[in-house]
């Protein structure tokens, strides 16, 4: 059985407290690996500059690198839906890359303190995320890391029974250098910004209240024409996955019933696993996801965005009327993992945008 983590919104990121690039969160700026430098991503349909939809911190387990992905996406109405207007840049350093990255700032980053900071990954488990600094060194102190998964290694196997994640000792965040600004123009749209908290899929039906789902079902029957029943907490729903939609798609009838126990789930992530489709997709879509760029290995997917996402994708100015609609968004990186020795530019990873059929469902 595959394991599945949930993205969870988790309350917007106070502007007082700085994130970081181990912050998991939706919208804002990117946060940038010391060593990284970014240039503003394009879009490839009308050339203008993507906005920053969400930041994932996910090293994988059995390796030495620091991990983030960055997926950014174009607000332009006639782009909607469409790849070429989305982009996922893959970023990784190492402990002692930022180690030599803070002894060259200047004497203001020599007042930032050392920190020692429980890492749980992605691929192991992340229940910390959306924590202040102080939170999280309480987590630190005294969270047990636990969990099995699958995992990558530098063979072409892949084996399960992922190992728990070492501590990350001696991290400095650059406080130096505004990568920020250096990053994202000022006229480049941003979404209001949010933490990404997280939890096993599995453990979903423990606490959750089904009166919302339920709310949804409803209003599916209605338009569709279709009876599910009741849904209770734990309870397998055969009718909701025997049941077809009087428009004959049971993709997205499958996708409503997947995440049923967390419709405002915003991002599922299950490294190596298989994806949610909302809709029927290719035949051969498998064949037409491209190897890795930079070493040739396949591509493994590794996350995907959900629908919920979109009505929590709104601009810091009030004054903006920007969005964004989608139906999914699935991310795919290389299976390695690649990464070259001393590298300070992204890895542009492969996704693949998949519309809403039914959007209002999810507002």
């Amino acid at each position: 059985m595959e394991a599945v983590l949930i993205g969870i919104c988790d309350g917007a990121i106070d502007k007082k407290k700085n994130a970081s690039y181990f912050t998991n969160k939706i919208g804002d700026r990117p946060d940038i690996l010391p060593v990284i430098t970014l240039q503003n991503p394009m879009c490839t349909l009308c050339q203008r500059g993507l906005s920053h939809v969400v930041q994932v911190y996910c090293p994988l387990a059995e390796s030495l690198y620091h991990r983030t992905i960055n997926v950014f996406a174009c607000t332009n109405p006639q782009c909607y839906g469409k790849s070429e207007s989305w982009i996922v840049l893959r970023s990784q350093c190492l402990d002692d890359d930022i180690k030599a990255s803070s002894g060259r700032q200047d004497d203001k980053s020599a007042q930032c303190k050392e920190s020692s900071m429980s890492r749980t990954d992605w691929c192991d488990e992340a229940d910390d995320w959306g924590l202040d600094d102080e939170e999280q060194n309480t987590v630190a102190e005294s969270s047990a890391q636990t969990g099995a998964d699958t995992i990558q290694t530098q063979t072409d196997s892949i084996n399960d029974g992922m190992e728990v994640s070492s501590k990350l000792q001696d991290l400095c965040i650059d406080g130096g250098l505004d990568h920020h600004s250096a990053f994202l123009p000022t006229d480049v749209p941003i979404f209001q910004p949010f933490y990404i908290s997280v939890m096993e899929e599995t453990d979903l039906d423990v606490f959750h209240d089904t009166d919302h789902e339920n709310k949804l079902l409803r209003e599916y029957e209605e338009r569709e024409g279709v009876i599910f029943g009741e849904i209770r907490s734990g309870e397998a729903l055969e009718e909701y996955e025997k049941a077809k939609s009087k428009h004959g798609d049971e993709v997205f009838t499958s996708f409503m019933k997947k995440i049923s126990l967390c419709p405002e789930q915003v991002l599922r992530y299950s490294w190596s696993g298989s994806p949610q489709f909302i809709m029927e997709p290719l035949s051969n879509f498998n064949q037409k996801v491209p190897c890795c760029g930079q070493c040739g290995s396949l591509r493994i997917f590794e996350f995907q965005l959900m629908p919920a996402l979109v009505s929590l994708l709104c601009s810091v100015d009030t004054n903006s009327d920007i969005a964004l609609e989608f139906g999914t968004v699935l991310v795919y990186t290389c299976r390695n993992s690649c990464w070259k020795s001393g590298s300070t530019v992204p890895v542009e990873e492969f996704l693949f945008v998949q519309p809403d059929p039914d959007q209002k469902l999810f507002k």
